[in-house]
This record gives C-alpha cells, structure tokens and sequence, in this order.
C-alpha cells in the first residue's frame, strides 16, 4: 500500500515542479540490489511499475495535461519483458514532449552506472583503435604499414567527459538537490558520480508525506548555498 501512495505522492510532487519550473525530476524507483528482495515482493512491485506505466499511457493525466517528457535510466534487460516493452512505449510516447522530464531510475546503481559507461567507452575505444589499424593496413604500397594495431596514447587516454557520454544519465544536467526522505542521511548508491555540488536535502517524513512545503523549503536552502556550489564549479 505504501508503494501505492507514494506514486500519488509522485505525482503531486511532479505538478508542483511544473508550477514552480523546475525543468528535471529524477526519481530512485527501482534499485537493481531490490532484485534480492524476497520473489513476491519483486513480482509485485513489477507488477505496480506495469500498471501505473500503463495508466501514464492510457489516462489523461498529469503527464499529458503537463507535457512531460518520460525518460527510464537503467539496466532496463534486467526487467521482465512487459515492464521492458511498457518503459519503452511510455518513453516513445513522451519523446516530443517539451515540459517537464521526468528521469525514472530503474534497475539502478550508481555504480552499475559508472560500470556502464566504462563498458561503453572501452568498446569505443577499441573500435576507433580497430578502425585506425584497418587504415594503417590499406596505406600505400610504397610506404611501410604498421599491422601491430598500435595507437598512441591519445586514443588511450580517458577524462571525465568520456565516461559521462556513456552513463544513464548522459545529456541531462547534473541533479541540484537531492531530497532523501525519512531522514535519511546515505545516497543508497544513487547518483554518486552526479551529485559533486548537488545539496542533500534529508526532511524526516517519509516519501508518501512529502508536500509542497517539503519541496519549497528544500529550493530555500538550495538557493542560500547556490553561490558557494557556483564558486566551486568554476574553480
């Protein structure tokens, strides 16, 4: 039942942040460490995520009525096939939509994220090494050809930049706040590369409590440190 209210709790939460025009909401839905959870438990917050995705895209409701932007960040082949399919069609279906985006976090960890976009660039990587040894070997016929398949150390090299164009959340901005409910005072493996100058906001109600007062007061104490994260940013 909790479960049930906190989509409720989502949805007034994503209507104040319309109003208020916050652009992104991201929300932590679906760890992929709650998989270990007993298999009852699993099949029926399966079974949630299913019937809300399908209320998003038959109903007329908040996301429509808003314009917003659905977007799932994840292992989503860890799901079952028709909550795979459903996140899929929710995500066609709000592709053009311009209000505000909604990140879904499922079947997610931090560090599987961080995995992710490790994987992503070494295949990059190989590829243009690939690539740039194909060239070598197609060189003129009067000139020596290098088939080591070596590349200098440019192509090795790896910044911080490279690993973002790889991660879940590539081409959306890092999060400002981050509000854990309950207390709360641990990340939980949520967007730990993300949230460098991001404010923990920790209010002690629980997530199907958190109101309009919860959010506003969380932006009042985000706008008094917004100098100092500025100041370090440019550092």
């Amino acid at each position: 039942m909790g479960h049930r209210y906190g989509f409720l709790a989502l949805l007034s939460i994503l209507k104040y942040c319309y109003e208020l025009g916050v652009k992104y909401v991201t929300i932590y839905a679906f760890s992929i460490d709650n998989f270990k959870r007993k298999p009852d438990e699993v099949h029926y917050l399966m079974d949630l995520i299913l019937e809300k995705l399908e209320v998003v895209l038959r109903e007329e409701n908040i996301v429509k009525q808003y314009g917003v932007k659905i977007d799932f960040l994840g292992n989503l082949k860890l799901f079952p096939e028709p909550v795979r399919k459903a996140a899929e069609k929710a995500m066609a279906a709000t592709a053009q939509n311009n209000g505000t985006a909604l990140l879904v976090c499922v079947a997610y960890t931090s560090t599987d994220d961080i995995v992710h976009a490790i994987q992503g660039l070494y295949k990059e990587k190989q590829a243009r090494i690939q690539q740039t040894a194909e060239g070598k070997q197609m060189g003129d016929d009067d000139e020596p050809v290098d088939c080591s398949g070596g590349s200098n150390l440019e192509e090795f090299s790896v910044s911080s930049a490279d690993l973002e164009r790889h991660m879940y959340f590539a081409g959306y901005p890092d999060p400002d706040i981050l509000i854990r409910s309950g207390g709360e005072t641990r990340l939980s493996n949520f967007i730990l590369w993300q949230s460098t100058f991001c404010l923990l906001n920790n209010p002690k109600a629980l997530w199907p409590d958190i109101s309009l007062w919860h959010l506003v007061w969380a932006i009042l104490q985000y706008q008094r440190v917004h100098p100092f994260f500025e100041k370090k940013q440019r550092l």
